[in-house]
């Protein structure tokens, strides 16, 4: 899952990001408005998490034209103001949904994890392909009943490639949807960490590579 926060207070967001990447999750910020509005609209994010009070342009500016634009992106609005008017008017606006400060973190990641699914096309709960299934909630993968062990990085690939469902994923979508915006296009980190994802599963061999193409799940 790929998620921005665009939050002034630099304190906060980087402590969201720190959070929210602990959960497998890429996570890009934007310090301000401006930066976030650019942002929001360049790269596909699964969520936003979206401060209303930014200098430069507004929360508000921003989770209308998002909202507007019919992107799947889903939005949690972030507000120093709890009361009941203001969370109507934030959802009014288009947010998906709304949390006053402070809060807990936990609820946080729990919004956003809930938001994300809602960003992505309807999947089975666990994904399956031959002996190997994936549950995405519980952040486990077995193969032929065995409990594999994998980073937040082959993880993410691995879900990548299920919910691809046989389709070819390139390499640059591989490095935008489980890396974040500081990751070098130019790196070999997705192949390296392909290898070795590769060598946990075992055998017979899952993944196909496409050579100038990407890879795919090797159907039944």
């Amino acid at each position: 899952m790929r998620v921005l926060v665009i939050e002034d207070e630099r304190h906060l967001a980087d402590a969201i990001a720190r959070g929210l990447r602990r959960h497998g999750m890429a996570v890009d910020v934007a310090y301000d408005g401006d930066a976030g509005q650019e942002a929001a609209f360049i790269t596909r994010y699964d969520v936003v998490v979206l401060d209303r009070d930014l200098p430069g342009v507004p929360g508000d500016q921003i989770c209308a034209e998002l909202a507007a634009s019919g992107t799947l992106t889903r939005v949690l609005m972030l507000t120093a103001s709890g009361s009941v008017a203001d969370r109507v008017a934030g959802l009014g606006l288009g947010a998906d949904d709304y949390l006053p400060k402070p809060f807990a973190f936990d609820e946080l990641v729990a919004r956003v994890q809930a938001l994300g699914r809602r960003a992505t096309p309807v999947t089975p709960p666990v994904l399956k392909v031959a002996d190997l299934t994936l549950d995405p909630a519980k952040r486990t993968v077995h193969r032929a009943g065995q409990l594999i062990e994998l980073t937040n990085k082959e993880f993410g690939l691995l879900e990548e490639l299920l919910r691809a469902d046989g389709s070819v994923v390139s390499t640059e979508e591989l490095l935008e949807r489980v890396w974040d915006a500081n990751a070098d296009p130019f790196t070999t980190i997705v192949r390296v960490t392909m290898r070795t994802l590769r060598r946990k599963l075992g055998e017979p061999p899952l993944i196909e590579t496409l050579y100038g193409a990407g890879y795919r799940i090797v159907m039944p």
